[in-house]
């Protein structure tokens, strides 16, 4: 019999979990059903437990990456600003490399906050920041039917797709591959992930302890729908330098996988970058990135995923 000359493991994400008083939750009302890109008009309200900044637990659980997809152009604003026509386009698809992940998670109240540093790297003069919701995939699927998408979700992490934009430009001019732009090492930052069901804990339609709790409402539907009201704020050295509504994708996270089924056959363990807000732009070496997920804008809406901080290092 054969021997395998390398063991190589597959990298690996931690799990968190919400550790975050229940009780006595005040809530507050969101609107749903459309996005803050275009008209209010026919938006139902759901409501929300404000707990501030959640508390966060690791699991024992780990999640193997298999692949790593992106999604380009997925932000209107942004497919402009990059020259793009995001009422045209099909998705746009590419790869990272699964070890191109850095693990960016948060410290235990008690230890010295220590925030992960991602060199520079090598060749290029233009290192940009993308933020972007980041979708675990749970369960194998092919050709996935849209209103099916969400039941393939395990939960949900923020990341970062940092981009060589200088030699993304010049392969767009000659019409080469993005490899070398996208997929380089450490390229990859990302938070922890988040089950889905910790995730929308925060919405009472979701509380196990609602006697209510989906009674007259489709949890897929309400899923799908809540997802629309998660604001991702990128910001550089405390300024914000992106901001948008989940809802302001071109194509919504259900549309994302049914795609990208039809060209790959998903596993568990894939991961999902689902697009950046426009507002892209350069970053250099001591520079620090934090990218967050709230349900509002305000700093006491509360965290609904683990925020994504990262300093860019030294020159590879």
């Amino acid at each position: 019999m054969n021997k395998v000359l390398f063991n190589i493991p597959r990298p690996t994400v931690p799990v968190f979990v919400r550790n975050a008083p229940r009780a006595g939750a005040d809530t507050a009302a969101l609107s749903v059903g459309g996005n803050s890109c275009e008209d209010d008009g026919g938006k139902s309200l759901i409501e929300v437990n404000q707990t501030g900044s959640a508390s966060w637990v690791k699991s024992d659980l780990e999640f193997p990456v298999r692949r790593i997809y992106c999604v380009g152009r997925n932000y209107r604003e942004h497919a402009i600003e990059m020259g793009g026509d995001p009422d045209r386009e099909l998705p746009c698809f590419f790869q990272k490399p699964p070890d191109s992940i850095v693990v960016c998670s948060p410290k235990h109240p008690s230890s010295t906050p220590s925030i992960p540093s991602v060199p520079y790297p090598p060749k290029t003069a233009s290192l940009h920041y993308e933020g972007e919701i980041i979708v675990a995939i749970s369960k194998d699927g092919f050709q996935i039917p849209v209103q099916n998408a969400m039941d393939y979700i395990y939960g949900y992490s923020i990341g970062c797709d940092l981009t060589r934009r200088d030699f993304q430009s010049d392969a767009k001019k000659k019409g080469r591959p993005w490899d070398a732009a996208k997929g380089f090492d450490f390229s990859c930052p990302l938070s922890p992930i988040v089950p889905k069901e910790e995730v929308f804990k925060s919405f009472p339609i979701f509380d196990d302890d609602n006697e209510n709790a989906n009674a007259n409402d489709d949890t897929t539907t309400n899923h799908e729908e809540i997802l629309k009201t998660m604001q991702l704020t990128l910001k550089v050295n405390g300024s914000i330098r992106q901001q948008s509504s989940v809802g302001c994708m071109v194509y919504s996270v259900p549309e994302i996988i049914s795609h990208l089924s039809e060209l790959f056959r998903l596993q568990a363990g894939d991961l999902i970058l689902t697009g950046t807000p426009a507002g892209v732009s350069d970053i250099n070496v001591g520079d620090r990135v934090s990218i967050s997920c709230r349900v509002g804008l305000d700093a006491s809406d509360g965290d609904l995923l683990i925020p994504c901080e990262f300093v860019i290092g030294p020159k590879c």
